[in-house]
């Protein structure tokens, strides 16, 4: 593709796999020898039907689910299903209550979403955040364990955000039914916003009632949501859910109630077929865990850096880290984008740096950013 491309850490939209980029470039004006670009498609004609229901067997593939569970593919963003999952699901439960899990930034805005629909209570808060004692420096990020959760058994659901894409935090070790029974909530769905490691790992779906995903950190561009749902639980939807978000109408069809985000379907499941080809998700896990285990251990043993997570719910995909003197900050970023190092700017809600290390970065391109964390270290340690 030309000169080469700098290394983007974008916690989203994020960097894409360079041969699904080229497979799209080569299609770009004649998908398959229809004469026709994807754009261009009817989203009910056979060209798009096959993407369509082809992207859904692969993510099915990808995830070991079966026809238990509707897989669709939505609009707005995980931030829309902020209310559509109240919407679609609250109505479970006579009196419309839910509990969700606070463990950070989006956690708290899908909670303060879902108060517009019935009674939301907190099952959980990190706002008590970890302070380790061994090192003298803040408190760290943290999740509240399981066992001091609190969950109505009335609840029509229990919400959690498993990757806090600001916070750094990430929980996969999610509930199960008996766990869920010894916090006197026997019954009581799941429902993981997934969003920022989705398809990096394998998922235990045996625990989950639902998971949503924003497919712009691992799955595909910006446009196109995830949503994977318990038949069961489908057809309670408040009278005042859209039809167009309703997800009985949207898994009878398949996707195509109304007209879906058709390209970005198309380049979520030539993502697909590119994690299969990598060995699926078993595979991508460990070069995850490779790329995080690198960047977390040359933090570890520097003095100059530090990560306000607490290293029991490290993210794999999203890494904040601080300066020792904020006053380099702009130093650093400036020399970095020098560097070939983009996006590594906090989220202004934190500030700091934040470097996203999803599917599509390789190891190349961490072993490229610690260097420039060694060399700039030396400069200004």
């Amino acid at each position: 593709m030309g000169a080469v491309r700098p290394w983007n850490f974008s916690a989203g939209p994020s960097v894409l796999p360079q041969a699904v980029l080229e497979q799209a470039a080569a299609q770009m004006l004649d998908f398959n020898g229809s004469g026709m670009s994807v754009m261009e498609m009817s989203h009910r004609g056979p060209e798009f039907s096959q993407i369509c229901d082809e992207a859904e067997a692969d993510l099915r593939a990808l995830l070991g689910v079966g026809d238990e569970f509707a897989v669709l593919f939505m609009q707005g963003g995980a931030t829309a299903e902020n209310a559509i999952v109240p919407m679609n699901l609250i109505g479970r439960s006579a009196n419309r209550q839910a509990d969700y899990v606070l463990s950070g930034s989006w956690s708290i805005k899908s909670y303060k979403e879902a108060q517009k629909y019935g009674d939301i209570a907190q099952a959980a808060s990190s706002d008590r955040v970890w302070r380790d004692g061994s090192k003298d420096y803040p408190p760290l990020a943290w999740m509240a364990p399981v066992q001091s959760w609190q969950v109505r058994p009335t609840a029509a659901y229990l919400h959690l955000c498993s990757n806090e894409t600001i916070g750094g935090v990430e929980f996969v070790d999610w509930p199960d039914a008996a766990t869920m029974a010894a916090l006197g909530a026997p019954g009581v769905p799941l429902v993981i916003d997934a969003s920022s490691h989705f398809l990096s790992r394998p998922m235990d779906f045996s625990r989950v009632g639902m998971l949503y995903a924003g497919a712009q950190k691992n799955a595909g561009p910006a446009g196109v949501t995830v949503v994977v749902v318990r038949r069961e639980l489908i057809g309670h939807a408040l009278p005042i859910c859209p039809s167009a978000f309703d997800y009985a109408n949207v898994a009878k069809e398949r996707s195509r109630f109304n007209t879906p985000p058709t390209y970005a379907i198309y380049i979520a499941g030539l993502v697909f077929k590119w994690l299969l080809a990598q060995g699926g998700l078993p595979a991508i896990e460990k070069v995850n865990q490779t790329k995080a285990q690198a960047l977390y251990g040359f933090f570890d043993q520097s003095d100059f850096y530090r990560v306000p997570v607490h290293p029991s719910v490290r993210s794999r995909m999203n890494v904040p880290f601080v300066l020792a003197d904020s006053r380099l900050d702009a130093a650093f970023l400036d020399g970095a984008r020098a560097a070939g190092l983009n996006q590594l700017k906090g989220h202004k809600s934190v500030g700091g740096m934040r470097a996203s290390i999803y599917n599509a970065m390789p190891i190349e391109g961490v072993m490229a950013l610690i260097d420039y964390l060694q060399w700039f270290e030396r400069e200004h340690g």
